[in-house]
C-alpha cells in the first residue's frame, strides 16, 4: 500500500506559530463548551419529552435524508465517474453547490420551488404533497445540503477502483446491474459507508435550510439543532450547552471512526 512520505525536516518558527494557531482558533471554542458545560444537570435536560422529542425526530429524519442520498445519490456517482457526457462539470459545480451555499439560501431557493407556490410545488400542492413546514420538507431540506458528501465520496471510490474485475464479470455473462451489484458496489463499499456517514452526520446537523423551508414547530418540524436555538434564544443556556455537546460528540464520534478514509477520497 502505498503510503504518504512524512518529511524529517524541521519546519521554521513562523509555520510552527502559524499552525499552532489555527488548531487554536478550532479547539478554543470546543473547549468553551466542555468547560462551560453544567455536567450535573446533563441528564435532567437529556431526559426531559422536549428534548427526546427533538432528538428522535432528527434521528428519523437524518436516516430519511440519508436513505434518499444513497438511493439517488450512488446512480448519480456512478453517471458522473463512468459516463462522459456533455455538461459533466456543471452538473458537479451543482452537485458542489450546496457544501458552499449559505444554507439560509438553499432553505429560501427550497421554498420558491417546491412550496405553496413555488414553479413545482404549486402542482405538488394539487395533488395533495405538502412538503414546506412538514417533516417532509425537512428531511428533503437535510437530503438536498448532505447528499453532495455522498455522491462525492463514492464517485471518488468509482473512479479509483479497477475495472479489470467488472470487465472480467461481463465476459463470464454477467449483466451490468448483477456486475454492479455483485462487484462494483462490493469493491466501493468502504467508501460508501464513510460517504453515508458523513451524510448521515451533516443531515443530523442541519439548521438553515430546515428551518428556513420546514419551520420551526415543536415535535413537527423541530430538530435537536433547532431546539438548540430555541433554548439558546430563551436564555436557558444550560440546555443549549448540552445538546450541543451531544451534536459535537456524534460528529466526532462519526469522523474519527473514518479516520483519513473520506479525505483521502475528496
Amino acid at each position: 500500500m502505498r503510503r504518504d512520505r512524512v518529511s524529517t525536516e524541521r519546519p521554521p518558527a513562523v509555520v510552527v506559530i502559524g499552525a499552532v494557531l489555527a488548531i487554536t482558533i478550532f479547539a478554543i471554542p470546543l473547549a468553551g463548551l466542555l468547560l462551560r458545560a453544567p455536567w450535573s444537570s446533563a441528564w435532567s435536560v437529556l431526559s426531559t419529552p422536549e428534548a427526546l422529542t427533538a432528538l428522535r425526530l432528527s434521528v428519523v429524519t437524518s436516516l430519511a435524508a440519508t436513505a434518499i442520498a444513497i438511493t439517488l445519490g450512488v446512480p448519480l456517482a456512478w453517471v458522473q465517474a463512468r459516463v462522459p457526457y456533455r455538461g459533466r462539470g456543471f452538473v458537479r459545480a451543482l452537485i458542489l453547490l450546496p457544501m458552499v451555499l449559505p444554507p439560509v439560501v438553499g432553505g429560501i431557493a427550497l421554498l420558491l420551488a417546491l412550496g405553496k407556490k413555488g414553479i413545482v410545488g404549486q402542482y405538488l400542492d394539487h395533488v395533495g404533497v405538502h412538503l414546506p413546514f412538514h417533516v417532509g420538507g425537512a428531511i428533503l431540506a437535510e437530503t438536498f445540503v448532505a447528499m453532495p458528501f455522498l455522491v462525492l465520496t463514492v464517485e471518488a471510490a468509482l473512479r479509483s477502483t479497477d475495472r479489470r474485475y467488472e470487465d472480467a464479470a461481463r465476459t463470464l455473462g454477467a449483466s451490468r446491474l448483477r456486475v454492479f451489484r455483485r462487484v462494483t458496489l462490493p469493491m466501493i463499499r468502504p467508501s460508501l459507508i464513510a460517504g453515508a456517514a458523513l451524510c448521515w452526520a451533516r443531515a443530523l446537523g442541519e439548521f438553515g435550510a430546515t428551518i428556513t423551508f420546514a419551520g420551526n414547530a415543536p415535535g413537527k418540524t423541530q430538530t435537536l439543532p433547532l431546539f438548540v436555538y430555541v433554548n439558546l434564544e430563551a436564555g436557558n443556556t444550560d440546555a443549549a450547552i448540552i445538546l450541543s455537546l451531544v451534536l459535537l460528540a456524534i460528529s466526532l464520534v462519526v469522523l474519527v471512526s473514518l479516520r483519513e478514509r473520506w479525505l483521502t477520497a475528496l
